[in-house]
């Protein structure tokens, strides 16, 4: 046993809605890491939770008729049987909404307040006037007041990556009523980040802390200066409640990181462990967390100060990661590329992606491509065409001809020594997460092995008199090479491996190493298919069912058009008020099977209407898009609330509709004439 003792943790998958495959780049790169860890000989854990707290979860619960403890309990379940089918072997999965987060996130603050760190005042902030709520930042849409990108969270700017206060927003709408909000003061409290600055231009400095990418992004952060961050939050708000300030809530991404401290906890009082030994301030254990780069400055800034204010140790390093393409494009529910890990499940083999994700990953912040062909094509190559055709091929005259043992020596020394040899350099580049290297090297290791068998020809031995043993020994080599390339790869393929294990008649196996020995006199079962190809028409079945609102052709045109309406005056088509209107927000009507909810702005003022569109658009294919509206239509009272307009649309119904919109250059608030 090692005496390193790594603590491992992933970002937590948030409780409002189900895994994705650009979500499980980062659980599948953590997982391979920590099996890798464990494989080495070091006393690792991995531990994660569900993200449970803030007013998505509460908005989205109440949506439902359930409450938030209800959905985050349901959420929870599916998301933890999620990774585990893609073999993301936790040691704990929690969530934020547990006494041992309660317990740090307090600690966390009153040892931070007790420090001087944290002070309160009166500001002014953005409110629904409508739901009578404040708003969070993530539930105000506006143009960034930096770089005045359209359409950015009251945050944060996805364009250009600046940060700022809500208020800055430019032409602000409430996402959730589509109500212009108000401003109104209310105390907040704050974590005086600046406090840390020395300290964090240290920690983000050292070596092997950050990424250097990462590093030198945040420099730039640190040199323009560190605001005081923003803490709480007002009721109605799901979350813990701020000890001293009865009503005021800690903000979600406070406790959140927390949750990484009360998984561990929640394990050690599970199995005994020393939680103090890792989170001591004078801990020599390892801590390693592995994220998305939109969140290094909540990772990298923010939980860092916070641990080192609250007399907590600093994480080891910070590893960032890019974010997932399918086929070259942003994941896109229109063009049924944003795949659901569940919908990926029903079609394929997991370790099929485990595999395809190993090998594009490397150790830098780079967006990775999920392209299928490229995915069929190296599953296919590599780890059918190379690795488990060795034992396909070698094990046939094993079990006939020997009776499933294997020959009593290795006749290919220098051979076996050459993949027990090259231990160290795999094992170098597994540490540093250069995944796609340690996968070439072991896929250059099988093209050895099968080259070795190609020029053998055991075939054609098996065909000779007098060449049982030469067979036999062929063969025995060819399975022992197996063995080896499984070892290297049961970090990113742990099913085929406890398979290939099965198969070999063998434990589960530590790391190989130089002194690893050939299985001799062994007995190895009967083989059964390790991995089959990949079926491209289960690819073309995933891609199908990820299609949320595919335009189909519609039948000719010519049997679409309805008679025309009786004729009306002139007067009376002149009273109807046809505006440029902007959807700003669009949304599912529950219990309507038809409609749809649209928030839309006129230029002076926003309209809540429902449109029966549903069965033509998914609300994310309308949001930001210009349209038209009767914007003077008596509003009409419904089961689902008030409508107070009605969009414009052409087309004989179904999914051939089309809502109709103004070219380039119009904006909203102008009149239709």
């Amino acid at each position: 046993m090692s005496d390193r003792k790594i603590l491992i943790t992933s970002a937590l998958p948030y409780a409002n809605g189900p895994i994705h495959l650009g979500h499980l780049v980062e659980y599948i790169q953590t997982d391979i890491w920590a099996r890798f860890q464990k494989k080495r000989g070091n006393q690792c854990h991995y531990v994660c939770a569900d993200d449970t707290h803030g007013t998505p979860i509460m908005l989205k619960a109440d949506r439902e008729g359930i409450t938030p403890e209800e959905l985050i309990a349901q959420v929870g379940k599916e998301h933890l049987q999620d990774f585990t089918d893609f073999g993301v072997a936790f040691d704990n999965y929690h969530s934020t909404h547990s006494e041992e987060n309660k317990h740090f996130s307090s600690l966390i603050y009153q040892r931070l307040r007790d420090g001087g760190h944290i002070s309160s005042r009166s500001i002014t902030q953005a409110y629904d006037p409508k739901k009578e709520m404040f708003l969070p930042d993530r539930f105000i849409k506006g143009d960034c007041p930096k770089c005045n990108a359209k359409d950015q969270y009251g945050d944060n700017c996805e364009a250009c990556g600046a940060t700022y206060s809500p208020i800055e927003l430019q032409n602000a709408v409430s996402a959730v009523s589509g109500e212009k909000p108000i401003e109104k003061d209310s105390v907040h409290y704050f974590f005086n980040l600046a406090d840390f600055n020395d300290m964090l231009k240290s920690w983000t400095t050292a070596e092997g802390h950050l990424q250097s990418e990462v590093s030198n992004k945040l420099a730039e952060w640190l040199e323009s200066g560190l605001q005081d961050w923003d803490i709480s939050r007002d009721a109605p708000y799901f979350g813990f409640e701020i000890p001293d300030a009865p009503g005021k809530y800690f903000y979600v991404w406070l406790d959140a990181p927390v949750g990484y401290m009360a998984s561990f906890k929640n394990l050690c009082d599970k199995q005994g462990l020393d939680f103090d030994e890792y989170w001591a301030e004078d801990s020599k254990t390892e801590l390693y967390h592995f994220i998305g780069k939109d969140i290094i400055y909540f990772h990298a800034l923010f939980w860092p100060a916070m641990l080192n204010g609250a007399n907590f140790r600093t994480p080891s390093a910070v590893f960032a990661h890019g974010f997932l393409t399918v086929n070259g494009e942003k994941m896109s529910k229109s063009r049924g590329t944003f795949i659901k890990a569940r919908t990926y499940l029903d079609h394929l083999d997991p370790e099929y992606l485990r595999y395809y994700f190993a090998a594009k990953l490397s150790a830098g912040i780079d967006d990775i491509d999920l392209s299928f062909e490229d995915f069929t094509l190296r599953v296919n190559s590599d780890l059918v065409g190379k690795v488990v055709n060795i034992a396909s091929r070698c094990s046939g005259f094993i079990k006939k001809r020997f009776d499933g043992k294997l020959s009593e020596q290795c006749v290919e020394p220098e051979l076996f020594a050459q993949f027990t040899g090259a231990s160290e350099s795999i094992a170098a580049l597994y540490e540093t997460r250069e995944y796609g290297k340690a996968m070439r090297e072991i896929m250059a290791l099988a093209d050895k092995a099968n080259q070795y068998i190609d020029e053998k020809k055991p075939w054609l031995v098996a065909k000779e008199e007098g060449k049982e043993q030469e067979l036999h020994d062929i063969c025995s080599i060819g399975i022992n090479l197996f063995r080896l390339l499984v070892g290297y790869l049961s970090p990113v393929l742990p099913k085929l491996a406890t398979d290939s294990e099965d198969f070999l008649n063998i434990d589960a196996q530590q790391w190989i190493t130089k002194q690893t020995t050939p299985l001799l006199s062994h007995d190895i079962k009967a083989f059964k298919a390790l991995m089959t190809r990949v079926d491209e028409t289960k690819i073309a079945a995933i891609l199908e069912e990820s299609k949320e609102n595919l335009e189909k052709i519609a039948e000719p045109i010519v049997s679409q058009f309805e008679p025309i309406a009786p004729e009306i005056e002139f007067d009376d088509f002149a009273k109807i008020d046809l505006r440029i209107a902007k959807i700003i927000k669009a949304e599912h009507v529950k219990g309507a099977n038809k409609l749809l909810q649209l928030t839309v702005d006129i230029g002076d003022e926003t309209l809540n209407v429902f449109a029966g569109i549903k069965s033509a658009y998914a609300p994310e294919d309308l949001e930001g898009k210009l349209t038209v509206v009767v914007a003077n239509l008596k509003p009409r009272k419904m089961k689902f609330g008030l409508s107070e307009g009605m969009v414009l649309a052409a087309g004989p119904g179904g999914e051939s509709l089309w809502v109709l919109h103004p070219d380039d250059g119009a904006t909203a608030g102008m009149r239709v004439k």
